[in-house]
This record gives C-alpha cells, sequence and structure tokens, in this order.
C-alpha cells in the first residue's frame, strides 16, 4: 500500500452513518433530540443535587459528577456528526480526530470509575450502615472524586499519545460517525504492536479491574442483603441499588457489545449501531433511570422546574 502522508499532516474522513440526503435530514433531527435531552436531563439532575441540600449526600455527589461525565462524553461525539450532517462535510483534522479520541477515553474511563465508586458506597451503606457516614465522609467523597478524575485524565495519555508516533496510508476513511481508535489504527502504515499492547493494558487497568471491584462490591453487598430476615427489610435494601445496578447492566453491557461486535464480525454497520447504544442511548437513559426511580430526586426536579417556570415568564415579560 502507498505510503501517505505523515502524522500530523492531511485529514480524515467520516463515513457517517449514511449517503441518503433524506435520511441525512432524518438523522440529524433524531440525533439533536438524543443529544438536547441527554444535556438537558443530565444537566437537571445536577441542578437538583445542588440545589437541594437534603440531596448533599457521597451517592448524590457521585451522580452529579456521573451526569456531568455523561454530558461530556456524548458532546464529544454527537456535536461532531451532527456539525458534519449540517455541514455536509466529513472532514475531520488530524488534530480533532486525536482529540475526540482523548476526550472519548477520558469520560469513558470517568464513567468506569464513578460507578465503581458508587458500587462502594451501596456496599458501604447496606454491609456497615452504623459507620457509614464515617467511612464516606466529605473529604473521602472529594478524594475519590477527584481521583476518578485525575486518572481518567492521565489514563487518556497513553493511547493517545502513541497515535502520534504512527504514520498513515494514503486511505484515510474511517466507516464511523467519530474517530474510534481501533478504527484509526486501522489505517496506520506502521506497526501497531506498541499500540495494541498500550491499548489493552489501559482496558485491563482501566476496565477490568473497575468491573473486578463492581462484582466484588456487590457479591458483598446481595450476601447482607440475604441475611436480612423480613423480606420488607430486603426489598428496602435492595432497592436502594437498583438504579445504580441498571445503569451498570446498560453501560457494561453496551460497551461488550461494542468490543465483541467489532471482534466477530467485519460488519462496520453492526459495530456502528453498537456505538451508538454505547455513546447515545446509555447516557441519555441515565437520568431517567435515577429520576423515575428515586423520590428524592423526583421531588426536587419539580421544585426546579416550578422555580423556572417563573423566571421565563418574568423574563418574557422584561423582553415585552
Amino acid at each position: 500500500m502507498e505510503r501517505g502522508k505523515e502524522t500530523g499532516a492531511g485529514n480524515f474522513i467520516l463515513l457517517g452513518f449514511t449517503d441518503d440526503p433524506d435520511l441525512q435530514s432524518l438523522l440529524f433531527g433524531l440525533l439533536l433530540s438524543m443529544y438536547l435531552v441527554t444535556v438537558l436531563g443530565n444537566l437537571l439532575i445536577i441542578l437538583a443535587t445542588i440545589s437541594d441540600s437534603h440531596l448533599h449526600m457521597p451517592m448524590y455527589f457521585f451522580l452529579s459528577n456521573l451526569s456531568l461525565a455523561d454530558i461530556g462524553f456524548t458532546s464529544t461525539t454527537i456535536s461532531n456528526a451532527l456539525r458534519n450532517i449540517q455541514m455536509q462535510s466529513r472532514v475531520i483534522t488530524f488534530a480533532g480526530c486525536i482529540s475526540q479520541i482523548y476526550f472519548f477515553i477520558v469520560f469513558g474511563c470517568q464513567d468506569n470509575l464513578l460507578l465503581t465508586v458508587m458500587a462502594y458506597d451501596h456496599f458501604v451503606a447496606i454491609c456497615h450502615p452504623l459507620n457509614y457516614m464515617a467511612f464516606m465522609n466529605p473529604r473521602l467523597c472529594l478524594i475519590m472524586t477527584l481521583g476518578s478524575w485525575l486518572i481518567s485524565v492521565l489514563g487518556a495519555l497513553p493511547e493517545t499519545m502513541t497515535i502520534l508516533r504512527q504514520s498513515f496510508c494514503s486511505n484515510m476513511v474511517i466507516p464511523h460517525f467519530f474517530c474510534d481508535l481501533t478504527q484509526v489504527l486501522k489505517l496506520t502504515c506502521s506497526d501497531t504492536l506498541i499500540n495494541n499492547i498500550v491499548m489493552h493494558s489501559v482496558k485491563i487497568v482501566l476496565g477490568v479491574f473497575p468491573l473486578t471491584g463492581i462484582l466484588l462490591s456487590y457479591s458483598q453487598t446481595f450476601s447482607s442483603i440475604l441475611r436480612i430476615s423480613s423480606d420488607r427489610g430486603k426489598y428496602k435494601a435492595f432497592s436502594t441499588c437498583r438504579s445504580h445496578l441498571l445503569v451498570v447492566s446498560l453501560f457494561y453491557g453496551t460497551s461488550l457489545g461494542v468490543y465483541f461486535s467489532s471482534v466477530a464480525t467485519s460488519s462496520s454497520r453492526i459495530s456502528l449501531m453498537a456505538s451508538v447504544m454505547y455513546t447515545m442511548v446509555t447516557p441519555m437513559l441515565n437520568p431517567f433511570i435515577y429520576s423515575l426511580r428515586n423520590r428524592d430526586i423526583t421531588v426536587t426536579l419539580g421544585i426546579v422546574l416550578s422555580k423556572m417556570v417563573p423566571l421565563r415568564e418574568s423574563m418574557d415579560a422584561c423582553l415585552i
């Protein structure tokens, strides 16, 4: 294959979803709607946890950070896809592609680590309720949250930096709607052994280890729940972590779907659909899962929204 432009020069071409102009218009409306619902839903969760003092608890503090990570995770991919459809352009610069890969990994790792921290929070709440506030004090919660952000920011660097040493062939076409790391590596003319070693090492450290922590936490949690004598007590204990369990199932289910679809089949269409579930649907559903199954958040969201309506009416009156 002909040696192409060196790293740092040239642009990538994102094939996106479809070439049909009519379908692109429909797709733009669908993606924009999903993006707005995702951003608005997660912003409301953040506002609710900030505005209500009753929600100034470790679980809601972690939830607000998860919502922030979900906004960044979705914005990294959907915003560029929307721009490409609107501008009728599929071009993304090398710098833009590298930046997208980096922030995609950052927010994906942050979701992963926060879900692990939240699993530990449920473990302490159910297995050590009397010592909960001692274990989950504000200082420790802040350290765990800042630590997860720091690990995500630093952990995304090795995978991203190794791409800078690569040179690319003349074919710079990515069969995806965003710069997926595995797809980009397929376009290189250089040896990708080091890249693959780094990529799989990071996946083990920032993917497998947190998942193992979640499984261990819930094994202890379920063991404690089964030891509760009353059925009502068991139901109450389980209800405190069912929303988190559902979000964990969605996150890891879709991420494993992306991984196995890329390994088991060469069809870019199947891999693309799996990525849509992972990057768009899961962050969009998370606010609904937590708000609909949590009375405290539902009530607070109602109060926040009721305050926003008079504010909007007063602003309209001033404009008139």
